[in-house]
């Protein structure tokens, strides 16, 4: 998908709320979501909080943004949360479809299952289609939370601004119907996606992040990139992935089996538990809905 992305280093540090977060142990090679050990376990992700609001209708929000112009375009701008303020690590991963990969790489959730690593899945309209069972069975895994990774897959903008030769929305309307209308596709896997928003490219505008909390989703981005858009090699993943620290939000793709995103983790997962890192999901880190 990001052919050309590369790690981000000196984003800035905009948290998340801290609350208690799971550690994930290097145990019993437990293969699925079961019970975790009681010495040093990933806990499951746990609600996601309450019940959401009801949306604004797209007239609401076109009369509140109505002549706004952007002033920023960027993977970091305003309001875009990079870093969480829990001592623990947050890996997301992205599951793009279409022409950005609709695969699924199954070895890499299997190595998250193994070491009782909780992650957050950015899961688009495009791949749920292409996968129902195995999006069915994310779903229902507590190690794992369901985020919006938009409809088709564009970058988000108020103006048409492309990102690594892909289109973005060009109003206010279209980026309204990018963000919600894979939010139907969530709901029908799981009662509670989380409030979590990355779009495709993870490219935004500052107007197009407002729209985001907006609508009562908060926009997310990263302070690691893992996998350098499924491009790196198992030994580049392992390095990257394996410098996160406290407070990283870290970036890489489930939709490309191929890629070397799993071995890469499959190196990386139990180093980090062996320096004592823990892990948690996005909602456990504790951002309230906005």
């Amino acid at each position: 998908m990001l052919a050309r992305r590369r790690v981000l280093t000196a984003l800035p540090a905009l948290a998340l709320a801290a609350c208690a977060a799971p550690t994930a142990s290097l145990s019993s090679g437990a293969k699925g979501p079961g019970p975790a050990p009681a010495h040093g376990a990933a806990e499951a992700p746990g609600p996601t909080g309450p019940a959401r609001p009801p949306l604004p209708a797209l007239e609401q929000i076109e009369g509140r943004f109505a002549g706004r112009v952007p002033a920023m375009w960027g993977l970091a701008v305003p309001g875009v949360v990079t870093r969480c303020s829990v001592a623990s690590v947050a890996l997301t991963f992205d599951a793009c479809g279409g022409p950005g990969g609709a695969g699924y790489d199954s070895r890499l959730i299997a190595a998250l299952r193994k070491y009782r690593v909780p992650a957050t899945l950015f899961l688009n309209s495009r791949w749920i289609a292409a996968n129902p069972g195995a999006a069915a069975e994310l779903a229902a895994d507590p190690l794992f939370e369901l985020a919006d990774h938009g409809t088709a897959h564009r970058p988000l903008s108020v103006t048409g601004r492309a990102a690594y030769g892909i289109p973005g929305t060009s109003s206010v309307a279209a980026v309204y119907q990018e963000i919600l209308s894979n939010r139907a596709h969530l709901e029908g896997l799981t009662r509670a996606p989380g409030p979590w928003y990355r779009p495709g490219t993870a490219y935004y505008d500052d107007v197009a992040a407002d729209v985001v909390r907006a609508v009562g989703l908060v926009p997310v981005n990263f302070s690691v990139n893992g996998d350098g858009g499924a491009t790196f090699s198992p030994a580049q993943v392992a390095t990257e992935v394996g410098r996160a620290r406290a407070g990283d939000i870290v970036i890489s793709h489930m939709n490309h089996p191929g890629a070397g995103t799993a071995r890469g983790y499959e190196a990386a997962l139990p180093r980090l538990i062996g320096m004592g890192i823990s892990f948690t999901t996005l909602s456990r880190a504790g951002l309230p809905w906005e």
